[in-house]
């Protein structure tokens, strides 16, 4: 079949047809400057068509364990493997890329792209869980603004902005409760972003949501009288895989499976 909308594709797909798929959707080009890991197909297979894709955060041998129950064929990650200096095939390394080749799992990974994406990315829907308006581009990392700053439409107390961004419930790395009783400007930077607090408290928001905790600010946010969410590095960027799978579902004919592997930070 053709997907609507993508045109050119047939399933099943061959990496190489997935790899131009995801390239085109997520814009992946546009972060070649910007962005040092390896985004796009780190491991590939044997050539075999991909007829099941299952999804996660992390590449990592029990993420691969259950792709491979899963019987997939391609494994689509937000953390690969290379990250922009050389690794020796060896140790734990070695052994992730065997357990890849073993299996014929290709793995596929998206980062930064996959955090500043507009409508697929993991900031995206934070902001979009968070209820922000008036949205503009926030949190500058090598040359791009990969996160949101907004407006809430009617105020929020923090526990409640923290509870809307939850993944299953999960609670949130910490919660610093340094500003306002309620917030009415949010900016929001998924993963490890601690220090981008310092943005946010420039741009005066009220609240700062991000994945990582750090001493380094803490005394800064604390003095700055500003609001802040560690969500997890985990909790806040599972999102964006979660949002690629669903517009996979809409447009692939594939089986599709999204695999949680928490870690709590």
């Amino acid at each position: 079949m053709e997907f609507a909308g993508l045109g050119g594709y047939t399933y099943p797909m061959t990496t190489a047809q997935l790899d131009r798929f995801f390239r085109e959707m997520l814009n992946l080009d546009a972060f070649t400057d910007a962005d040092p890991s390896l985004n796009g197909l780190q491991v590939d297979n044997d050539g075999a068509e991909i007829r099941s894709i299952a999804f996660a955060v992390d590449a990592g041998l029990e993420t691969f364990r259950r792709a491979a129950a899963a019987d997939a064929g391609m494994l689509f990650v937000h953390h690969g493997l290379f990250w922009g200096r050389q690794l020796r095939l060896a140790g734990g390394h070695r052994e992730r890329i065997r357990f890849l080749l073993d299996h014929n799992i290709a793995l596929y990974a998206v980062h930064l792209p996959l955090d500043q994406h507009p409508a697929l990315g993991n900031n995206a829907a934070l902001a979009e869980l968070l209820g922000l308006k008036a949205l503009k581009p926030f949190g500058l990392w090598n040359g791009v603004k990969i996160g949101w700053l907004g407006t809430f439409p009617a105020p929020v107390v923090t526990d409640e902005a923290a509870r809307r961004i939850s993944f299953n419930g999960r609670q949130p790395l910490a919660v610093f409760p340094f500003g306002r009783a309620e917030n009415t400007t949010c900016a929001v930077v998924s993963g490890g972003a601690a220090q981008e607090v310092l943005e946010a408290i420039d741009a005066g928001a009220d609240l700062y949501v991000t994945g990582e905790a750090s001493h380094a600010v803490y005394h800064q946010i604390a003095e700055a009288g500003i609001n802040m969410i560690a969500g997890g590095h985990y909790a806040t960027e599972v999102w964006g895989v979660r949002r690629v799978m669903a517009q996979c579902a809409a447009v692939l004919e594939a089986g599709l499976e999204f695999i949680d592997v928490p870690t709590g930070l």
